[in-house]
């Protein structure tokens, strides 16, 4: 794949679009962040994924500049905090948001967890309704969120989510959340692709499989992505990983090597123990 070589894009519930591979940016933060994502930009990735705690927005806005690239050819994403799903605190951490990004919309903004003991988080997304009505937002959407809570959401509101961003990878491949997602008709983007600083990448299933395809084990792990329906957003601050992880569009997975692949599953394979149905974010 080259660096002119587009991404495919995707049409959500909305009729908005959304490529289906992004750049993570957690942890690229200050002038070396805005470079990262800079040649990120450059090298074909369209979707940046972002959030209000990541403390790096500013970092995006700049490297969003740096790059060259019209602001019109990307989707930039946002996320709203859990201590900020009261209405009025909502909205003043969109604007904030947009401040520091230097940016007058977000392409897609999301409710970064359900925070379900706190319970607000159907306030909240009457919010991003109300924002998105305002042109702050072109698409919202959530982030970590089980049935139960996109049910209340639509029930509630009248309004699906465009999107919901849940850790995937293959020690948690979240089959059946995926499938009700998709029967909802809310893309499903997959956070910690590739497992974030774990074993993962080791597993001799996925080493041996990129040995047969002559391939790297990330690149395996981000087409086993694509295969499913996932939208994966795979974080690297190196510009030749940068590149290797776009390049996915000239070799497939057999059926044989997807059925490996699944038996890398556990019971539990949260990266953190993160569980939405109790984790409560600040």
């Amino acid at each position: 794949m080259t660096e002119s070589t587009p991404v495919p894009h995707r049409t959500l519930n909305d009729g908005t679009t959304l490529p289906e591979l992004g750049l993570g940016t957690y942890q690229l933060r200050g002038t070396a962040g805005a470079e990262s994502i800079a040649a990120g930009i450059r090298s074909g990735y369209r979707l940046l994924d972002t959030a209000y705690n990541y403390e790096n927005e500013g970092a995006v806005g700049a490297g969003i500049v740096a790059s060259g690239i019209s602001r019109d050819e990307l989707r930039v994403t946002s996320k709203l905090p859990g201590r900020y799903h009261r209405r009025d605190q909502a909205v003043k951490a969109v604007e904030e948001s947009l401040y520091r990004a230097g940016l007058d919309h977000f392409d897609l903004y999301l409710i970064h967890w359900p925070n379900p003991k706190q319970d607000t988080y159907v306030e909240a997304w009457q919010t991003l309704i109300e924002l998105r009505e305002r042109g702050l937002l072109r698409s919202i959407g959530v982030s970590n969120f089980l049935p139960e809570h996109l049910t209340r959401l639509t029930e509630e509101t009248g309004v699906t989510p465009s999107v919901n961003q849940i850790e995937i990878h293959p020690w948690f491949p979240q089959d059946e959340d995926i499938a009700w997602n998709h029967e909802h008709g809310i893309a499903v983007e997959a956070w910690s692709p590739v497992g974030r600083n774990s074993q993962l990448q080791q597993e001799p299933v996925v080493t041996k499989i990129a040995e047969e395809l002559g391939r790297s084990p990330v690149q395996v792990i981000l087409r086993w992505h694509l295969t499913r329906g996932t939208i994966p957003l795979p974080k690297s601050a190196d510009l030749t990983r940068q590149r290797e992880n776009l390049a996915l569009y000239d070799f497939e997975l057999t059926q044989e090597q997807l059925g490996r692949i699944a038996t890398l599953a556990r019971e539990d394979g949260r990266l953190k123990g993160q569980d939405p149905a109790v984790y409560e974010e600040f």
